[in-house]
């Protein structure tokens, strides 16, 4: 039985190779329930890479991974969905010519019947659409339309809420924001806000260290596969940490600064 103090996640030493690229180099990670963990890094840094780990897309060559206290080995994103673990990426998996309601429950469909008998409750499916839809601040708009039609806020914020509605207790957010205006980007990270006020855990993946910093209890950063930098966020300044992404400061440096 895991305790209170037990991280959601943990992952303890993982390294992973493609061939001879090391992507990850025993890297250590873990979020509690509830937390909101800024996952950083310039490009190639590993974030990726760990969180398709995380999700069961990639297995690890090396590590282990806790959840609730308990070990495990995802072997699929399906194994990771069954335990809580959901990811959405910045393309959001959504179909455009698909209404809002049946993306809501795609592969996932609520029907009705007895045995082989069963169709589609598509009334029962739009009643919970409405409902989700009202619930991130989505309002007037119809279950039937299509996703296509939506800003990329509503977008973002509807597959979020799908995740959410399946019982997941922890969400991977994949560049959220990145084709987000001023406006949408705010909604987006208001509601990582909602949540985590929840209690549902979420790693937020971003280049934008500004959207990352408004809302995450603690950041980590990663360069070139390694873990430089796990720091709680009140301690640092955004600046602090594009320093360091950038090589302007070193990892070091910042921790100094922090006893200081």
């Amino acid at each position: 039985m895991a305790s209170r103090e037990t991280p959601l996640l943990e992952l303890r030493g993982i390294t992973k190779r493609y061939g001879p690229v090391v992507a990850l180099h025993k890297v250590d990670f873990s979020i509690g329930r509830g937390e909101v963990v800024g996952l950083v890094g310039d490009n190639g840094a590993g974030k990726s890479t760990l969180a398709k780990i995380i999700v069961g897309y990639h297995q690890p060559d090396e590590g282990e991974m806790y959840f609730e206290g308990r070990k495990v080995r995802f072997r699929s994103p399906a194994d990771a969905r069954k335990m809580g673990i959901e990811i959405v990426y910045q393309d959001m998996a959504l179909v455009p010519y698909m209404s809002v309601y049946r993306n809501i429950f795609l592969r996932r469909e609520i029907t009705r019947g007895v045995g082989p008998f069963r169709v589609l409750d598509k009334e029962r499916m739009r009643r919970v659409a409405v409902k989700l839809l009202e619930e991130i601040g989505i309002k007037r708009r119809d279950p039937d339309v299509e996703v296509g039609v939506l800003s990329g806020g509503e977008r973002q914020s509807i597959a979020i809420a799908r995740a959410v509605y399946f019982g997941a207790k922890l969400v991977i957010l994949d560049e959220p924001t990145s084709a987000l205006s001023v406006k949408e980007t705010e909604k987006v990270l208001g509601y990582v806000s909602q949540l985590k006020e929840k209690g549902i855990s979420i790693i937020l993946i971003s280049h934008n260290i500004y959207h990352v910093y408004s809302v995450a209890d603690r950041i980590v950063v990663l360069d070139h596969g390694r873990k430089v930098l796990d720091v709680e966020r009140n301690l640092v300044t955004p600046e602090d940490i594009i320093e360091v992404i950038a090589h302007r400061k070193s990892p070091e440096e910042v921790v100094r600064k922090l006893k200081a």
